[in-house]
Order: structure tokens, then sequence, then C-alpha cells
């Protein structure tokens, strides 16, 4: 039994070392892919993962799987694919650490994910499917997912989602919201950044979040701030907690760590989310606050995953609520 199944990308990460005088970078290949981070941060603090996607047969996917497999997430569900590239990202990160990214993905062996190639059966012997919308951008990965995320929900799974909003994979804004609004439509727990409530609504986190939990049904809302730290609420009441002191360099995969961090949590309060008292969210947002956090000291994302023992360090110094 799985604790937790996530369904999208998974890819190569060129994040920048130094520039030349004419402006050229020199990069440095990290594994890559928002559902991929998540999953890896879920292993690290002891949760039973596995993985749904597709990668080129060649190097890099053969790279990335060894990668999934080194951090404890089962493979068995990713395919490779010899008719096309494994996706690369090539991340531009500025003075503050915060990044953007430019995609070869026309197409990237993971929009070519079918329903055919879903393994069924992990997404039966999990306890929570996780996806994002990346995988919604393209057919035929956008009706694989669809169909993955309802059977989830046939099945009784708890569901996740995370839009990750990379709005220069998308034909419009408008179609990205409407693929981010069906996401939001289909989840029992959301993790979603205050930029993206802003894309969304135009609006506060805290009425995003009052939004999700009303008109959406969501069960647990997760709003990240980035340095500003993250709310996180539910039926039982709101809270805020704040980032500790870090000296970041790179923010790429912080908030896949986060929710990775989230999940394993709650994973080990074993309650529905939406029955935590917010003592026991706050615990939950400090353990993921912190994870993130630390994470941004160090370049990539997969890499930067923290110990759970540096985390519960940083909380000790920090903060009031550990689990």
């Amino acid at each position: 039994m799985y604790d937790v199944v996530a369904l999208g990308e998974l890819l190569i990460d060129f994040a920048p070392l130094n520039t030349d005088e004419a402006g050229y970078p020199t990069v440095k290949a990290n594994p890559g892919g928002a559902p991929g981070n998540y999953l890896a941060a879920l292993a690290k603090y002891g949760a039973k993962t596995a993985f749904i996607g597709k990668v080129g047969d060649d190097d890099f996917g053969n790279l990335l799987i060894t990668t999934m497999k080194t951090a404890g997430v089962e493979t068995k569900g990713i395919c490779r694919d010899p008719k096309v590239f494994t996706t690369l990202a090539f991340v531009s990160v500025d003075e503050e650490g915060d990044r953007s990214f430019s995609f070869a993905r026309k197409p990237g062996a993971d929009t070519c994910l079918s329903w055919e190639d879903v393994d069924k059966t992990i997404i039966e012997n999990s306890k929570i499917f996780h996806f994002g919308t990346l995988s919604l951008t393209d057919e035929p990965a956008k009706t694989a997912t669809v169909k993955a995320v309802e059977y989830a929900r046939s099945l009784g799974k708890t569901v996740t989602f995370d839009p990750n909003l990379r709005l220069p994979l998308w034909d419009s804004a408008d179609d990205a919201k409407k693929q981010i609004v069906w996401g939001l439509g289909k989840a029992d727990i959301v993790k979603i950044s205050d930029e993206e409530v802003a894309f969304l609504w135009g609006c506060t986190p805290g009425q995003g979040a009052e939004k999700l939990l009303g008109e959406f049904d969501v069960s647990l809302a997760m709003i990240t701030l980035g340095e500003k730290g993250c709310i996180m609420a539910n039926k039982n009441g709101m809270c805020l907690v704040k980032t500790p002191i870090v000296m970041p360099v790179d923010t790429t995969g912080a908030g896949d760590i986060f929710g990775g961090a989230a999940v394993s949590c709650m994973l080990k309060l074993d309650k529905d989310p939406g029955e935590l008292t917010v003592q026991e969210i706050m615990a939950v947002a400090a353990f993921a606050v912190a994870a993130a956090s630390l994470s941004t000291e160090k370049p990539g994302g997969i890499p930067s995953i923290p110990e759970k023992e540096a985390v519960f360090e940083i909380m000790q110094k920090n903060f009031d609520n550990m689990l």
C-alpha cells in the first residue's frame, strides 16, 4: 500500500552556475518536476510513495528514474518512450533566489503519457492521489490526468492538488485558469501560492483560503507566501506561520517540498484533514515552512530536501509548535 501516488511531469532542471560576459550561462543539470520533488520530500520524511509519468528512453530519462529510486520513490509507473525526449526546463534565478522557467517541451515525454500507459493498480493501492496542472496543458497527458483523477475519486482516495502555474506552457491565461479551477473542484487538499491566488481571483491569501473552503469545498487549504511563510486553514480555523531566517540561494522546488512535508505530517496524524485542530494545523505548517525554507539554502529541488533532524532543529529555534 502506498501512502501517496503522484501523476505528472518528471524533467531535468538546468540551473545557472555563472554567466559569461556575453550573458550565456554555464548550467548544472538537476532532477526536477513538481510531482517528483513532492514525492521525494514525502519519502524523505517516511512516506511510501509511487510516481506515474513518462520520460524519454534516453540518458536523462534513465537518470531521473535512478534518482527517484534513490529517493525511495517507487518507479514502476514511469514509462520510457523512445519517440520523444525527456522534458528539459531551463531555470533563471534572480538576486533574491527567485526563479523563472523556459521549457524544451514541444513535445516533451511528460506530455505524451496516455491513459493506457497509467498503471491503475498503483492508484488502487494508494491512500492519496496527487496531481498538478502541467499534465493538463497538452494531450494525451491531459486526458490521462483527468481520467486518473476521476478514477482516484471513484475509489474514495484523498486527492491533493498543486496548480504549479507556468504560464509559458499554456495557450492562454484563460485556459490556465479554466484548468486550475477544474483541479480545485476535484481536490480535498490544495497547496497554492499567493501569486496563484492573485492570478485566479485578485484577492488576498486569506480571502483565497476562504474561497477554497467555501466555494470549492476543500478540506484543507495551504497557501504559501514565499519568504513570508504560509496560511493554512480548514473549517476549524486559520493560522499564519512565518518563515525562519535563512540565506536563500535558489527557491526551486521549495513549494513542492512544502507540500510534501505538510502531507507527511498529516499522514502521521492519521486524521481527516478537515478535522485537524488549529493547533495541529499550526504544527503541520511549522514543519512544512521550516523544510521549505531550509531547502532554499541549496540549489535544485530534490537535492535540496533537508533531513528531518535539520527541520526539527530550526523549528526548535523558531517555533513553539512541533509534531
